[in-house]
């Protein structure tokens, strides 16, 4: 079988990466691509939300199935364009993709459905907003309504950081679109948690958990970013919490959109904070997450292109996962700057010099004649396994230390939280 991975960044690259591996896959395509995914994969150049060119190379390309990687082309309508045509494709449905490219509508459904989450109210007006943030106080959680990369949010520890949040998205539009709408929230204190699961109507079937890192400096400080780095599993957060969002939030979540219309099929994945109470909603996303596919892919035995076709085919109740008991730690490394301005075309050097065992993959790359250069704001994700946390962070960490581009950035605490529990 022939497939196609829709996308360009680190995900894609594991998407491609985890595929390539399946017996029954002949062919990877990646459109578009970047430069490390050229080494697993066939890049086309094609615009992940030209839905009809797209749709014009599967089918020329006797494409047997489709993956879409990032949230923009689902919040198009990728599927529904592909579905329409007859074309297989793996992902939910642009209404089902609500539940990331609207916080409001996916907290309209959370509240109608009992799923566990914080506080809020949703504006469309900036002095009505800056009211609200002024009675409720801080800290409080202010988040674009619509897709902004994962940038959109500020966890203000201040009003005042409120305030200048509010203006940035809905007075200067910072966001574009995305940002004229805002969802206010209170701010969750607790353990982060990335839950994914393969999502068939009401069938759900969970990834093993992550961690992510969102803010761009150690210690959790600085602005967010689309994600440092990752780990899993997950051991501060024991089983039972994990059992009780699939059964609280993940299934709930997955029967509440049968009901509204929009059935759910793709990975629904749930950012979610283990407070006092209970694990709790931060946030939906319609699709895998990026870096933490990056370190649950690696761990996943079962050949993903069978979960992915049976997902499509309506079949998922019939699959089991099976995981492997190593750990992945990944930590990515930035373009300096990041995430606000920075320079591309720097040179990389040192992906000759990796161990064998040891994981890259590209989120921001290009080829540029013989050499490999930077092209976006995260760049590479070093991901190892071993046998414990410990043991892939130290290999992790020893191989980061031998690539090398002007500038490079990255979080060197990645894990120490788990470590940190673990002693």
């Amino acid at each position: 079988m022939k497939v196609l991975v829709v996308g360009q960044g680190g995900r894609e690259h594991a998407l491609c990466w985890a595929l390539a591996q399946s017996p029954r896959v002949a062919r990877v395509y990646c459109a578009p691509g970047n430069g490390g995914i050229a080494e697993v994969a066939t890049c086309v150049p094609i615009k992940e939300t030209d839905l009809a060119a797209l749709a014009q190379f599967a089918r020329d390309a006797g494409i047997g199935l489709t993956v879409v990687g990032p949230e923009a082309p689902l919040a198009a309508g990728l599927v529904d364009f592909f579905r329409t045509r007859g074309l297989p494709i793996f992902g939910p449905t642009r209404a089902a993709a609500q539940v990331e490219s609207s916080k409001a509508f996916a907290k309209r459904i959370m509240k109608a459905s009992g799923i566990p989450t914080a506080d809020y109210a949703v504006f469309d007006d900036l002095d009505a907003a800056l009211a609200y943030v002024r009675e409720k106080g801080a800290p409080i959680v202010v988040k674009a309504d619509g897709l902004a990369a994962g940038k959109g949010v500020t966890v203000a520890r201040t009003v005042a950081e409120a305030e200048a949040a509010l203006r940035r998205a809905m007075q200067e539009g910072a966001f574009g679109t995305a940002g004229s709408r805002v969802v206010i929230e209170e701010c969750l204190e607790g353990e982060e948690l990335s839950l994914m699961a393969f999502v068939d109507g009401e069938t759900v079937r969970p990834m093993v958990p992550a961690q992510d890192h969102k803010p761009v400096f150690d210690g959790d400080r600085g602005p967010n970013t689309g994600g440092m780095g990752a780990y899993s599993p997950v051991p501060q957060i024991g089983p039972a919490v994990i059992d009780a969002a699939v059964e609280r939030i993940l299934k709930p979540m997955a029967a509440a959109l049968v009901r509204e219309g929009c059935p759910f099929t793709g990975v629904l994945y749930a950012g979610l904070m283990v407070t006092a109470d209970g694990p709790k909603v931060i946030e939906f996303n319609a699709r895998f997450g990026d870096p933490e596919t990056q370190v649950v892919l690696p761990r996943l035995k079962t050949d993903l292109l069978e979960v992915l076709l049976a997902v499509v085919e309506g079949r998922l109740a019939e699959v089991e996962l099976a995981w492997r008991d190593e750990a992945a730690l990944c930590v990515v490394l930035a373009s300096g700057g990041y995430p606000h301005g920075y320079e591309t075309g720097k040179a990389i050097a040192g992906l000759d010099r990796i161990d064998s065992d040891v994981l890259v993959f590209h989120a921001g790359t290009r080829r540029a004649g013989e050499a490999l250069v930077t092209s976006g704001g995260r760049v590479l994700g070093v991901t190892a396994l071993g046998a414990t946390l410990a043991e892939a962070q130290r290999k992790a960490y020893a191989n980061v230390a031998r690539i090398r581009f002007d500038g490079m950035h990255f979080r060197t605490d990645i894990g120490n939280r788990a470590l940190r529990a673990a002693r």
